[in-house]
């Protein structure tokens, strides 16, 4: 698989099989994303893995947790701006929409995509998981780097034959990760990342977000 190959056959993977996992597995993608760009060389990630018996803890844990509090806490910075403007807040819906629409979950059925929404914290049903967090310290310049540690991870995965989800929702879970893993308090949680191997029959695995075509963002002067 090339380079284009995996940019393009990527996907947020939302129901994977029971296909194994391990930190084997783990290490050897890591080993290849830490080659990531990083301004000055800083390296400002820092890098939470799961699997095995460890995954099966944390869900424990997670599954004592959404019962007394069903819709978490409140992340420590916003996901999106409080009132996104368009074109970005058109996509936003019709992304959602598209997700829902795949599995037959009507927008009346608040219900219905509450239930979807939690899935996020078991994975989809991944075996394994990543979780990213970076030193309070560090600006929008590192953030970014931390970006491109994650894109590689996920490329590297998808050549691996793995798929994998980008999840901000763990933000709302961010004291019981913290307190998993023994977080450092200097260090803030950015997101999760499912890993695993997709289950290409499910229907929430069917549908692809499109791209606005170049001359939408890109300016050139020739």
């Amino acid at each position: 698989m090339n380079v284009e190959d995996a940019v393009k056959n990527r996907l947020s993977a939302r129901a994977f099989t029971d296909r194994q996992v391990g930190e084997a597995e783990l290490r050897a993608i890591l080993e290849i994303a830490r080659w990531s760009p990083s301004g000055g060389n800083c390296q400002p990630w820092h890098v939470y893995a799961l699997s095995g018996a460890s995954m099966a803890a944390f869900r424990a844990e997670m599954t004592k947790a959404m019962a007394e509090d069903p819709m978490g806490e409140e992340g420590e910075f916003p996901i999106y701006p409080p009132a996104i403007k368009e074109p970005y807040r058109t996509r936003r819906f019709e992304c959602g929409e598209a997700l829902y629409r795949s599995i037959g979950i009507p927008r009346e059925d608040k219900g219905g995509r509450l239930m979807q929404l939690a899935k996020n914290y078991d994975f989809f049903g991944a075996p394994a998981a990543f979780f990213f967090a970076l030193d309070r310290q560090m600006g929008p310049g590192q953030w970014a780097h931390l970006g491109m540690l994650m894109q590689t991870i996920a490329l590297v995965a998808e050549e691996k034959g793995l798929a994998t989800c980008m999840q901000e929702a763990w933000a709302r879970r961010h004291t019981l990760v913290r307190r998993f893993f023994a977080v450092p308090d200097e260090l803030q949680l950015y997101c999760g990342m499912a890993v695993g191997y997709a289950d290409r029959q499910a229907p929430i695995n069917s549908w692809r977000t499109t791209r606005a075509p170049v001359d939408e963002f890109a300016t050139f002067r020739s």
